[in-house]
């Protein structure tokens, strides 16, 4: 029982930091967007992309070795020391003047991204196998410090500027940074250092398991269902004050309801993945998150295309032209009007509209079936707001859920290299996190379209099922050839 109480209490201390870590981390996307759109820095969109992508690269690519130095000198000093040392960059980045020396510093503050290859190789080895789930999956809860950020710093930014609209800002990144001194000496007190004796000791035997296609197999996996998380953690901002006009304020509340549940839903994956096994809640988070983003590909649109017109049913001349009709020698055609309705705006589905335009003169000469009025069609879709937060919810969720079931695997496939392996697989993901913004950034100068961000989603989770799938059926070929040839003959 004392045991399990130690795990707990190492458990909530873990969780605690990750959760400041990652809401540092994620601290830019706030930050960077309103130094802009208040012109304190007149940064290009270009600038911009880099500033909100480098905190994100330097907290993935330092994953791999922080995860060795977990494995082989423990979470506790390995924890502290970098809550204390990350804390520098953020103190000083109030005076930052230029776009290099806030690259420098965000480089710096962004290794607080490493502290999740940390906690998961200091989680797992104070649980036995059958609560590895549960304890990672609590302690992935971390993830939601993203939602601090996004709800409040935007707050925090507007109540420092009132006063100073210039320089207010600078007290957001000294409070994160106090912060984290703050929880770094909680660590220091409280926490117990502990190191996996099963740890191989060589840099050779450390690295081995990276040559397994497993381990970037989960690497793509969380290259979705995290790094893609991360990316829309700090993307949604910018798409809901753009697509739907929102305020900052709003539009981070609207990206806290995306991230706030995928955080907290991560246990109940962990839950879901010791009882029912990672592999079968990988299939439902990727089928879910095909269905998903498939929904969310079509954009807030209006298309105007040919409608049914009106011919001339016998030869004559024009006699009489009304908004409603049009008299060619006695007979009358009917116009249709254009139809106004602000529900238009509101409405779930598109809605059609067709009219007719007149394109003839009074006193013309017509023809039998030549065009008196021209139809027009028009079909708009305006991705009602309310739907579409409720499909990015459900999708953060479904990411959620899936990133406590990719962390499953690892204590279970590496118990030994859970740190090696969970940084490698971490710094795949968060790579995602990197590259994201900027994919989606190219993609919406290349389509117009806010929503190509999702098309790309959806493709690799396409990808990622099918891969996953196709492994799986390989493994059973081999372990059970007589099975599968039985399938094949009744088919």
């Amino acid at each position: 029982m004392n045991n399990l109480s130690q795990s707990h209490k190492i458990l909530f201390l873990n969780t605690l930091a990750f959760s400041v870590c990652f809401a540092c981390w994620t601290l830019n996307g706030v930050l960077v967007t309103y130094l802009v759109d208040k012109g304190i820095f007149n940064w290009t969109v270009v600038e911009t992309g880099w500033l909100l992508g480098i905190p994100i690269l330097s907290g993935s690519i330092f994953r791999l070795p922080i995860g060795i130095l977990t494995d082989k000198y423990g979470g506790k000093i390995i924890f502290s020391v970098l809550l204390l040392l990350c804390s520098i960059p953020l103190f000083l980045l109030p005076f930052a003047n230029s776009f290099w020396s806030f690259a420098v510093l965000s480089f710096f503050f962004g290794l607080v991204g490493t502290s999740f290859a940390v906690g998961i190789g200091y989680t797992s080895i104070w649980y036995p196998k059958n609560w590895q789930g549960r304890a990672l999956g609590i302690f992935g809860m971390g993830n939601a410090g993203a939602a601090i950020t996004t709800f409040v710093a935007p707050t925090l930014l507007n109540n420092f500027s009132e006063t100073d609209p210039v320089n207010g800002w600078k007290m957001l990144p000294v409070i994160y940074a106090s912060v984290l001194v703050l929880i770094g000496l909680l660590f220091i007190v409280f926490a117990k250092n502990k190191v996996n004796p099963g740890v191989s000791k060589t840099m050779k035997e450390l690295m081995s398991p990276l040559k397994n296609m497993r381990v970037w197999r989960f690497g793509a996996y969380y290259f979705l269902i995290f790094g893609c998380f991360v990316a829309y953690s700090q993307w949604l901002v910018p798409n809901f004050m753009n697509v739907y006009h929102t305020s900052l304020v709003m539009g981070g509340m609207f990206a806290t309801m995306f991230s706030l549940p995928s955080g907290i839903v991560r246990a109940f994956g962990g839950y879901l993945s010791d009882k029912f096994g990672a592999r079968k809640v990988m299939y439902w988070v990727l089928g879910s998150s095909i269905i998903i983003s498939f929904l969310l590909m079509f954009p807030k649109m209006e298309i105007f295309t040919a409608g049914p017109g009106v011919l001339a049913t016998n030869n004559g001349v024009v006699t009489e032209i009304a908004a409603d009709a049009i008299v060619v020698n006695g007979k009358v055609h009917k116009i249709s009007q254009k139809e106004t309705s602000e529900d238009h705006e509101t409405a779930i589905f598109p809605v059609k509209n067709s009219w007719q335009e007149i394109v003839v003169k009074q006193n013309q000469e017509v023809k039998k079936k030549e065009l008196l009025a021209q139809g027009i069609t028009q079909i708009k879709f305006s991705a009602n707001l309310w739907v579409y937060v409720i499909l990015v919810i459900l999708i953060g969720i479904s990411w959620g859920i899936g990133k406590a079931a990719v962390y499953k695997h690892i204590p279970e496939y590496f118990p030994n290299e859970v740190g090696v392996v969970g940084g490698m697989v971490g710094l795949i993901g968060g790579l995602g996190g990197f590259v994201g913004p900027i994919i989606f950034g190219y993609l919406l100068n290349y389509t117009g379209l806010w929503t190509s961000s999702w098309i790309f989603i959806f493709v690799i989770s396409v990808l990622c099922l099918l891969w996953m799938h196709r492994t799986i059926i390989n493994v059973m070929r081999t372990k059970s050839p007589n099975f599968n040839r039985h399938i094949e003959d009744n088919h």
